[in-house]
Protein backbone atom coordinates (compact mmCIF):
# COMPACT_ATOMS: atom_id res chain seq x y z
CA UNK A 1 0.00 0.00 0.00
CA UNK A 2 1.26 3.43 -0.92
CA UNK A 3 1.02 6.30 1.57
CA UNK A 4 1.39 9.21 -0.81
CA UNK A 5 -0.33 9.96 -4.06
CA UNK A 6 1.07 8.51 -7.25
CA UNK A 7 2.16 11.05 -9.82
CA UNK A 8 3.40 11.22 -13.36
CA UNK A 9 5.71 14.10 -14.16
CA UNK A 10 5.56 15.36 -17.72
CA UNK A 11 8.90 17.17 -17.52
CA UNK A 12 10.78 13.98 -16.71
CA UNK A 13 9.00 11.74 -19.18
CA UNK A 14 6.67 9.08 -17.91
CA UNK A 15 8.29 8.61 -14.51
CA UNK A 16 5.77 7.18 -12.12
CA UNK A 17 5.96 7.02 -8.38
CA UNK A 18 4.69 8.70 -5.30
CA UNK A 19 5.02 12.37 -4.49
CA UNK A 20 7.40 11.35 -1.74
CA UNK A 21 9.52 9.45 -4.28
CA UNK A 22 9.69 12.61 -6.37
CA UNK A 23 10.79 14.64 -3.34
CA UNK A 24 13.47 12.11 -2.41
CA UNK A 25 14.76 12.14 -5.99
CA UNK A 26 14.87 15.93 -5.92
CA UNK A 27 16.79 15.80 -2.65
CA UNK A 28 19.40 13.50 -4.19
CA UNK A 29 19.95 16.02 -7.01
CA UNK A 30 20.11 18.86 -4.45
CA UNK A 31 22.57 16.99 -2.22
CA UNK A 32 24.85 16.24 -5.18
CA UNK A 33 25.53 19.96 -5.55
CA UNK A 34 25.19 20.86 -1.86
CA UNK A 35 27.98 22.55 0.04
CA UNK A 36 27.83 23.27 3.74
CA UNK A 37 26.92 26.95 4.08
CA UNK A 38 28.87 27.09 7.35
CA UNK A 39 26.12 28.65 9.41
CA UNK A 40 24.45 27.67 12.65
CA UNK A 41 20.79 27.67 13.68
CA UNK A 42 20.80 31.32 14.82
CA UNK A 43 19.00 33.44 12.21
CA UNK A 44 21.17 36.20 10.78
CA UNK A 45 18.36 38.78 10.95
CA UNK A 46 17.25 37.76 14.48
CA UNK A 47 13.66 37.42 13.28
CA UNK A 48 11.05 34.68 13.48
CA UNK A 49 8.23 34.60 10.94
CA UNK A 50 4.95 32.87 11.79
CA UNK A 51 2.81 32.19 8.74
CA UNK A 52 0.11 30.01 7.30
CA UNK A 53 1.11 26.70 5.73
CA UNK A 54 -0.75 27.62 2.52
CA UNK A 55 1.25 26.41 -0.49
CA UNK A 56 0.74 29.74 -2.29
CA UNK A 57 2.98 31.59 0.18
CA UNK A 58 6.65 31.59 -0.84
CA UNK A 59 7.83 33.46 2.24
CA UNK A 60 11.50 33.73 1.37
CA UNK A 61 10.74 35.21 -2.04
CA UNK A 62 7.95 37.47 -0.75
CA UNK A 63 10.11 38.88 2.04
CA UNK A 64 13.46 38.95 0.23
CA UNK A 65 14.96 36.40 2.62
CA UNK A 66 17.94 34.16 2.09
CA UNK A 67 18.84 30.84 3.70
CA UNK A 68 19.77 31.48 7.33
CA UNK A 69 17.99 34.84 7.64
CA UNK A 70 15.04 33.79 9.80
CA UNK A 71 13.22 31.10 11.69
CA UNK A 72 9.97 30.15 9.99
CA UNK A 73 7.05 28.63 11.89
CA UNK A 74 4.07 27.55 9.79
CA UNK A 75 0.71 26.05 10.61
CA UNK A 76 -2.89 26.17 9.38
CA UNK A 77 -3.86 29.84 9.43
CA UNK A 78 -0.57 31.08 10.82
CA UNK A 79 -2.37 31.15 14.16
CA UNK A 80 -0.39 31.67 17.36
CA UNK A 81 -1.08 28.44 19.26
CA UNK A 82 0.71 26.95 22.26
CA UNK A 83 3.05 25.11 19.92
CA UNK A 84 3.89 28.34 18.09
CA UNK A 85 4.65 29.98 21.46
CA UNK A 86 6.88 26.96 22.21
CA UNK A 87 8.82 27.45 18.97
CA UNK A 88 9.08 31.23 19.44
CA UNK A 89 10.28 30.79 23.01
CA UNK A 90 13.08 28.46 21.89
CA UNK A 91 13.84 30.79 18.98
CA UNK A 92 14.22 33.77 21.31
CA UNK A 93 15.69 32.26 24.44
CA UNK A 94 18.14 29.82 22.85
CA UNK A 95 18.74 31.14 19.33
CA UNK A 96 18.72 34.90 19.65
CA UNK A 97 15.69 36.17 17.74
CA UNK A 98 14.30 39.54 18.77
CA UNK A 99 11.60 40.36 16.20
CA UNK A 100 8.44 38.47 15.31
CA UNK A 101 6.51 38.86 12.05
CA UNK A 102 3.05 37.30 11.78
CA UNK A 103 1.61 36.65 8.32
CA UNK A 104 -1.93 35.53 7.56
CA UNK A 105 -3.33 35.75 4.03
CA UNK A 106 -6.41 36.38 1.94
CA UNK A 107 -8.54 33.41 0.96
CA UNK A 108 -7.42 31.27 3.91
CA UNK A 109 -9.06 27.88 4.27
CA UNK A 110 -9.66 28.55 7.97
CA UNK A 111 -12.22 31.16 6.94
CA UNK A 112 -14.27 28.42 5.26
CA UNK A 113 -14.56 26.01 8.19
CA UNK A 114 -15.75 26.25 11.79
CA UNK A 115 -14.94 24.70 15.12
CA UNK A 116 -17.59 22.10 14.19
CA UNK A 117 -14.79 20.39 12.28
CA UNK A 118 -13.73 18.92 15.65
CA UNK A 119 -17.22 17.45 16.09
CA UNK A 120 -17.09 15.99 12.59
CA UNK A 121 -13.77 14.33 13.37
CA UNK A 122 -15.11 12.95 16.63
CA UNK A 123 -18.09 11.45 14.83
CA UNK A 124 -15.82 9.93 12.19
CA UNK A 125 -13.00 8.52 14.32
CA UNK A 126 -14.57 8.27 17.76
CA UNK A 127 -12.19 10.68 19.46
CA UNK A 128 -12.40 14.45 19.82
CA UNK A 129 -9.18 16.30 18.97
CA UNK A 130 -7.55 18.03 21.93
CA UNK A 131 -6.61 20.96 19.70
CA UNK A 132 -8.80 23.85 18.58
CA UNK A 133 -9.36 24.43 14.87
CA UNK A 134 -8.78 28.18 15.34
CA UNK A 135 -11.15 28.98 12.47
CA UNK A 136 -11.93 32.65 11.90
CA UNK A 137 -14.14 34.91 9.80
CA UNK A 138 -12.14 38.16 9.95
CA UNK A 139 -8.49 37.75 8.95
CA UNK A 140 -7.51 41.20 10.27
CA UNK A 141 -8.99 40.43 13.68
CA UNK A 142 -7.26 37.06 13.77
CA UNK A 143 -3.92 38.75 13.10
CA UNK A 144 -4.67 41.13 15.99
CA UNK A 145 -5.49 38.17 18.23
CA UNK A 146 -2.24 36.46 17.26
CA UNK A 147 -0.25 39.63 17.98
CA UNK A 148 -1.93 39.86 21.39
CA UNK A 149 -1.11 36.22 22.19
CA UNK A 150 2.56 36.88 21.41
CA UNK A 151 2.69 40.15 23.33
CA UNK A 152 1.13 38.67 26.46
CA UNK A 153 3.06 35.40 26.58
CA UNK A 154 5.11 35.17 29.78
CA UNK A 155 7.60 32.91 28.02
CA UNK A 156 8.72 35.38 25.37
CA UNK A 157 11.48 37.84 26.25
CA UNK A 158 11.09 40.21 23.31
CA UNK A 159 7.56 41.39 22.54
CA UNK A 160 8.19 45.01 21.58
CA UNK A 161 8.86 44.27 17.88
CA UNK A 162 5.83 42.16 16.93
CA UNK A 163 4.10 43.10 13.70
CA UNK A 164 1.26 41.47 11.84
CA UNK A 165 0.37 41.40 8.15
CA UNK A 166 -2.09 39.98 5.66
CA UNK A 167 -0.53 38.67 2.45
CA UNK A 168 -2.73 39.16 -0.61
CA UNK A 169 -2.53 35.94 -2.63
CA UNK A 170 -3.64 37.79 -5.80
CA UNK A 171 -1.12 40.67 -5.69
CA UNK A 172 1.70 39.35 -3.49
CA UNK A 173 1.56 42.46 -1.33
CA UNK A 174 1.61 42.59 2.45
CA UNK A 175 -0.89 44.80 4.28
CA UNK A 176 0.09 45.71 7.82
CA UNK A 177 -2.52 45.29 10.54
CA UNK A 178 -2.86 47.88 13.27
CA UNK A 179 -2.78 46.00 16.59
CA UNK A 180 -5.31 48.32 18.23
Amino acid sequence: MTTSASVTTESEGAIRGTVTDRLVDANERYAAAFTDPGMDARPVLHVAVVACMDARLDLHAALGLELGDCHTVRNAGGVVTDDVIRSLTISQRKLGTRSIVLIHHTGCGLEAITEDFRNELEMEVGQRPAWAVEAFRDVDQDVRQSMQRVRTSPFLLHTDDVRGFVFDVKTGLLREIDPA
